[in-house]
């Protein structure tokens, strides 16, 4: 009777330093089905064979000149190829001491010599049974990691197309200029990465940076869009968006929510209220943009490097832009006019560091300045 394994093309590759041994285990195999062999009598040119004709499962003798059938056994399961590769030991040692050395070295199974036929036809049977279980495992885990891969592109899609939705409603509710949002994301990952950020914390940072402002929906239109300059009661309620962003970007408790009504300044246990690291750096940023190096910002008056590093990139992003584009109040600066007043905001406003990064990238800025314009020129 044919074993199942008849029509089997599995690639059987016998390494034994006996000829005749070899040309027996390959006459009982060929008994039982299997036709597709390799094998040598030379332990030195195993690894090699191996490499060339990736067996299905390996039969490998224990005692052989030059090279152990422990020392290949070694060799082989140090190599992430041949990690889970079938292999039945061939072995007429009785000593344990041999066997649990080869199990430990990840042998599959054991097989007597002289071999039994039918012992041999069954063993194999069972190792391809498994080898051929544990592959068809292996698919199916490929299949759901593409799969996860392609959701997580498709989410990772529209979580860009929902964050750039509510940063373009807050800029809609601010200005005219359109491309604000995507301009200060741009400059963002400009300096973020001449900063030395790797390139997933830029990758976030300038998603983050597109929010800054998104607490400007609950800020009334007759102060977002006065022409004049600010009396000192609407100007504390312009400052009050750092803190509505915070609040839209992190879900809270009703006494989270009275308290940020009341207050600018959120505190670390709203922070963190939300597991997105994409959530945690926007509400990180819409809170910290306004803060000043001298300690002069608002909302919460922080100095130098007590300023989240994201907060000092997004200020001089921000405050470049709202030079270079025209705004209710005013005309767009020229490029120079731009640079002039963000040198004289250094040490005082700005991070120098993050100013010298913007001064040593500036010709790449004024690219993505004049490729999102929003129709107006410098």
């Amino acid at each position: 009777m044919r074993d199942r394994y008849a029509d089997h093309d599995a690639c059987v590759t016998i390494i034994d330093d006996e000829r005749i041994n070899i040309e027996v285990v390959k006459a009982y195999l060929t008994e039982a089905g299997f036709s597709n062999f390799r094998s040598t009598t030379d332990a030195r040119g195993a690894l090699s064979l191996m490499e060339e004709h990736t067996p299905d499962i390996l039969l490998l003798d224990i005692n052989m000149p030059h090279l152990s059938g422990l020392e290949i056994l070694e060799s082989l399961r140090q190599q992430e190829k041949f990690h889970h590769l079938p292999v039945l030991i061939l072995t007429a040692a009785e000593d344990p001491e041999v066997k649990l050395q080869a199990l430990g070295l990840g042998a599959t199974d054991f097989i007597a010599k002289p071999v039994d036929p039918s012992e041999l036809a069954l063993r194999m049977e069972n190792v391809l049974a498994a080898k051929a279980y544990q592959d068809q495992l292996a698919r199916h885990s490929e299949m759901l990691e593409e799969m996860v891969r392609e959701r997580t592109s498709e989410l990772e899609e529209s979580r860009r197309e929902a964050i750039h939705c509510l940063a373009k409603a807050a800029e809609y509710r601010d200005d005219d200029t359109g491309q604000h949002v995507t301009r200060v994301g741009r400059y963002t990952r400009i300096l973020a990465t001449e900063l030395g950020f790797s390139s997933r914390d830029v990758e976030l940072m300038e998603q983050a940076a597109k929010l800054h402002d998104v607490g400007k929906i609950g800020i009334p239109d007759s102060i977002l869009h006065k022409a004049g300059k600010l009396d000192p009661d609407e100007y504390q309620v312009i400052q009050q968006h750092c803190g509505i962003g915070y609040e839209i970007m992190n879900p809270s408790n009703d006494e989270d929510t009275s308290t940020m009504r009341q207050h600018a300044t959120i505190g670390p246990k709203i922070l963190n209220a939300t597991r997105s690291p994409l959530l945690q750096l926007a509400a990180k940023i819409a809170g910290s943009h306004h803060e000043k190096w001298d300690g002069s910002g608002y909302p919460r008056g922080l100095r130098g490097e007590d300023i989240p590093v994201e907060g000092r990139i997004v200020a001089v992003a921000d405050v470049f832009d709202a030079l270079s584009s025209p705004r209710p109040y005013k005309e767009a600066f020229t490029w120079d006019q731009c640079v002039n007043i963000l040198e004289k905001g250094r040490n005082s406003h700005f991070d120098p560091k993050v100013l010298d990064a913007f001064f040593r990238r500036q010709d790449e800025i004024a690219k993505v300045q004049q490729q999102f314009t929003d129709g107006q020129t410098v």
